[in-house]
């Protein structure tokens, strides 16, 4: 017996594929509004906390503690965050993938997506810093 999801996460989940991009749940609100969806914010929420947990959708946080949400169609990026000037730049090819899907079959674990985030001074802040401390 196959349960139905509501057609809320089915909006959610489908506007989420259609968009192929990163985007935080408040935007995602405003941008289902202006598309004349009838759907509460709250109800935003509870239907991208159940895509997240049955693994339709991955959740990473930005720099500056926003949740944004994607489809785990969407191609997976990687990103070095710059804690100064918050800007996140994508890393094209995950360098341990490989690594990584072997790993996960050793452990007989079923994987979704997988993040891989790091954090520090982009070039324009560590000039700035430099020129700071000169």
């Amino acid at each position: 017996m196959s349960i139905r999801q509501p057609s809320s996460h089915k909006t959610v989940f489908d506007f989420l594929k259609q968009l192929q991009r990163e985007i935080d749940a408040q935007d995602l609100y405003l941008e289902l509004q202006r598309r004349g969806k009838k759907i509460g914010l709250a109800t935003v929420y509870r239907a991208l906390k159940t895509l997240h947990k049955q693994g339709s959708i991955q959740e990473r946080m930005s720099t500056n503690g926003k949740s944004l949400y994607s489809a785990t169609s969407f191609h997976q990026q990687h990103h070095l965050n710059c804690l100064h000037c918050q800007r996140s730049i994508v890393i094209d090819n995950c360098p341990i993938n490989g690594k990584l899907d072997r790993w996960f079959q050793s452990q007989e674990f079923k994987v979704y997506y997988h993040t891989l985030e790091f954090f520090g001074l982009c070039t324009d802040c560590q000039e700035q810093e430099a020129f700071r401390q000169s």
